[in-house]
């Protein structure tokens, strides 16, 4: 398959968390149309597992819905940061938590018609409590960490009380390794 021909390239906003781009592009018939797109530097995610089959997510105030939302531990990349150090900076950051072993579930396009985000969701596991606690970034004071089994994170988005994508995906992945290793 041949890719579209992207003609011009023109950055409208540069923002803290992503940038904004106008691109015109010209499809193999010759027809040109114009295409905004969100760039961003991608994420890392983390479902934190205890022994026990309880894992750890986080709420936070979502200011785009208005509302509270119950999330798996996860943060944007920094410039050339490795997607699973991401993960384990996010894990501490939010949790206050760390844990011996992470295994990756999978990387995931978020929204591909408009934006090129790539998150990389990670299991955590052999979870221990460190010393400094948490460390929250800017406008995450009001985060809370919950601990639930992993059977009622199951039930919650099967009921749509847990609506974040990556965090689904990150549960339901979760759910199926352990099945397999049983």
């Amino acid at each position: 398959m041949t890719a579209p021909k992207i003609i011009k390239s023109e950055k409208v906003f540069h923002g803290r968390i992503f940038d904004l781009f106008i691109e015109e592009i010209q499809e193999k018939d010759g027809r040109i149309h114009k295409s905004e797109i969100i760039s961003h530097p991608g994420g890392g995610v983390v479902i934190p597992l205890f022994d026990n089959g309880n894992i750890l997510l986080v709420r936070q105030y979502r200011y785009p819905h208005k509302k509270y939302i119950l999330e798996a531990p996860a943060g944007k990349l920094e410039p050339n940061e490795d997607p699973l150090n991401c993960a384990k900076r996010e894990l501490l950051e939010e949790t206050g938590y760390n844990a011996d072993k992470f295994e990756k579930l999978t990387a995931m396009y978020t929204t591909p018609g408009f934006c090129n985000e790539v998150i990389h969701i990670y299991l955590a596991t052999g979870l221990n409590r460190s010393e400094q606690g948490q460390n929250l970034d800017e406008g995450e004071q009001s985060l809370t960490v919950e601990t639930l089994p992993l059977a009622r994170a199951i039930e919650m988005i099967d009921n749509g009380e847990i609506e974040d994508s990556k965090t689904i995906v990150g549960i339901l992945l979760t759910e199926r390794k352990i099945k397999q290793n049983l």
